[in-house]
């Protein structure tokens, strides 16, 4: 049997306690882990550039620069990124 990697996630919501309850559900699944955490867009695009995560799963409202600016940028610079809207 072959062991696979984790779907590796980032997370980018303003809310702290929907992110943080979101991450606890998802890192109790043997097959994903959160790679990282952004409370804003502008740090959920430098997350995405730095971790390069499997998938990202993004608030539509945030901070610094919307979830749809976020998309924007991300897109820009990885086009095959797999992004879902929280």
């Amino acid at each position: 049997m072959t062991q696979t990697q984790p779907i590796r996630i980032l997370l980018a919501d303003d809310h702290p306690p929907l992110r943080k309850g979101l991450a606890l559900i998802l890192n109790s699944e043997d097959d994903m882990t959160i790679v990282a955490e952004a409370g804003n867009g502008r740090e959920a695009v430098a997350l995405f550039r730095q971790y390069q995560p499997d998938v990202a799963l993004l608030d539509l409202r945030m901070p610094e620069l919307s979830g749809v600016e976020a998309i924007t940028a991300i897109r820009a610079e990885f086009p095959d990124a797999r992004l879902i809207v929280l």
